[in-house]
């Protein structure tokens, strides 16, 4: 089970190629979400070579952080940024649930979400850029990569229903359990605490967990619960509040 969930973690959440998982099951699924930090760690990896590398040779700090960000964008397929756009396009459209949700099905991206995109993104690549300048750019990259995918299985705890009958939020909603996704959230704000000052390391990651629930619980709110894309931009958003933290 272990293995399968691990593939399915790393071949959805990255565009690093494994085998196909023998079998995708709620339980298998589950797993996915909480190892999706472990899956993600060529990601991690990536971003701070980048920041790295741009601080050896004199790059500007925003552009170094602008690197980064476009990388791991990329190593994702800009799967979490799509359905940041696809979640801020449904919340947007309309007071009916099911007009949002058909809006987040079409897949193309309106005002709202191509604003929020942009607005997400600059917000990342400038509180990178601060932790750059800080001293501490390559260790945050890493750090914000983990604690945005580290969110994946405090969507997915008991609890948290499916906005539609199918997809993949259907696979995963509520297939994480509540004590292990605190599990989760400790482990990689222990972390952060060692790396950083601990009580900057502390809000860092707890500022993005903060900013995933509030989407989370907007689009339970609305939507009646979670699909792809609400998972997508709560990544999206964590990454932003744990980057704001640690841009200092």
């Amino acid at each position: 089970m272990i293995a399968d969930a691990l593939k399915m973690a790393v071949g959805t959440l990255t565009t690093v190629r494994v085998p196909a998982p023998k079998l995708i099951d709620r339980r298998v699924a589950g797993g996915a979400m909480v190892l999706a930090p472990l899956a993600v760690v060529p990601l991690a990896a990536v971003a701070s070579v980048i920041v790295f590398l741009g601080d050896l040779i004199g790059l500007p700090a925003f552009a170094s952080a602008a690197l980064a960000i476009g990388a791991v964008a990329l190593s994702s397929r800009g799967l979490h940024l799509d359905g940041l756009a696809d979640t801020a396009d449904g919340l947007g459209a309309s007071y009916d649930r099911e007009r949002a949700l058909e809006v987040m099905r079409r897949g193309d991206s309106g005002p709202t979400g191509v604003a929020t995109l942009v607005l997400v993104l600059l917000v990342q690549v400038g509180a990178l850029a601060g932790a750059i300048s800080a001293g501490h750019g390559v260790a945050a990259a890493a750090v914000a990569v983990f604690a945005g995918r580290g969110v994946l299985s405090l969507c997915c705890a008991h609890g948290v229903p499916s906005a539609r009958p199918d997809g993949l939020g259907a696979t995963v909603a509520g297939s994480v359990p509540v004590w292990t996704a605190a599990v989760v959230f400790a482990v990689l704000a222990g972390a952060a605490a060692l790396v950083f000052p601990w009580r900057q390391g502390l809000i860092a990651v707890a500022l993005g967990y903060l900013a995933a629930s509030a989407l989370l619980a907007r689009c339970v709110q609305r939507l009646g619960g979670i699909t792809g894309d609400v998972l997508g931009g709560c990544v999206e958003v964590a990454v932003v509040g744990v980057l704001l933290g640690l841009s200092f």
